[in-house]
């Protein structure tokens, strides 16, 4: 599955869209809003178990993706919010890893190369590293049982017991997967700015992704969520906002969507307000394109 750029469309923009219906409707709901990026839920995300993938569905999908130009790179499957790959009980770890792996396979079947997760929460009951080891361990048995497709670890806002909040974790778990080819990160705006990791200005982002490339290493970053917060800075809660209207500002994805370092991955909203969606993404695009604009592309 691939697509070719202009050079009006390095940024891959979108929004999680509905897989209600079918896999297959997903693209057409992602081009309704004018997105060339998407993200979907291959299957129910609160239902551990669901039927397999009909072949009429997989192919419907592949045709569509193909017919309105969504490559693999522009499409970032989420797995099921009830998947824990760092449980501390062996038979939740089981339930997860197998999970895990199905929601994997899936996205093979469609064609799709990305599949982000929330790393895992050690539930107050394993130390932090011992519950990373296990989320590292879980990816590793993952890639034996499935080829290809990518574990994209999404940092979080470090809720409860969830890891994944600061870089370091993130760090290491990548430092114990064997195939480093087959894993990287999706930074979601605002669980790096509940996390402790300020965005509210150009200066403060250029310091966040500067700590992110010196711990873990931008050649990571695969995916992003761009999501404003509606809980205060360093709050570790996770309360997503539309664009501009929390407590991260504008200034920010302004900032995203004119760095070229951001290029070429899924920027997907998971804002709240869906009837938002157009307009958010015209925003980002106008960035876009007023940046190209006054460097002379």
């Amino acid at each position: 599955m691939t697509s070719k750029l202009s050079s009006d469309e390095q940024k891959f923009i979108g929004a999680h869209v509905s897989a209600a219906g079918g896999v297959d409707q997903a693209p057409m709901r992602a081009r309704e809003i004018g997105a060339n990026a998407f993200a979907l839920f291959t299957k129910n995300q609160r239902q551990w178990a669901a039927k397999p993938l009909e072949e009429k569905t997989i192919s419907a999908f592949k045709a569509n993706c193909k017919m309105l130009g969504f490559g693999a790179d522009q499409i970032l499957p989420h797995d099921s919010y009830l998947i824990n790959l760092g449980a501390p009980e062996e038979e939740k770890l089981e339930k997860s890893r197998a999970a895990f792996i199905d929601e994997m396979e899936r996205c093979n079947q469609l064609g799709l190369k990305l599949l982000n997760f929330h790393p895992g929460s050690h539930l107050k009951k394993i130390s932090e590293n011992e519950c990373l080891a296990k989320i590292a361990e879980s990816i590793n048995l993952a890639h034996q049982a499935v080829p290809d497709v990518i574990a994209v670890i999404e940092n979080t806002s470090g809720q409860g017991s969830n890891l994944g909040w600061r870089f370091e974790h993130l760090a290491e778990i990548i430092e114990q997967v064997e195939d480093k080819s087959r894993v990287a990160v999706c930074l979601d705006t605002c669980h790096t700015f509940t996390a402790g990791y300020d965005l509210r200005t150009k200066e403060a982002c250029e310091h966040t992704f500067s700590e992110f490339d010196r711990i873990v290493g931008m050649h990571y970053l695969r995916a992003m969520h761009i999501n404003d917060s509606k809980a205060e800075f360093a709050s570790r809660v996770d309360r997503h906002h539309s664009l501009g209207k929390g407590e991260i500002g504008w200034d920010c994805f302004e900032y995203i969507a004119s760095d070229p370092r951001f290029d070429g991955i899924p920027l997907i909203l998971e804002t709240i307000d869906p009837s938002l969606w157009i307009s958010e993404i015209q925003q980002l695009r106008k960035f876009h394109k007023d940046y190209k604009d006054n460097m002379g592309a």
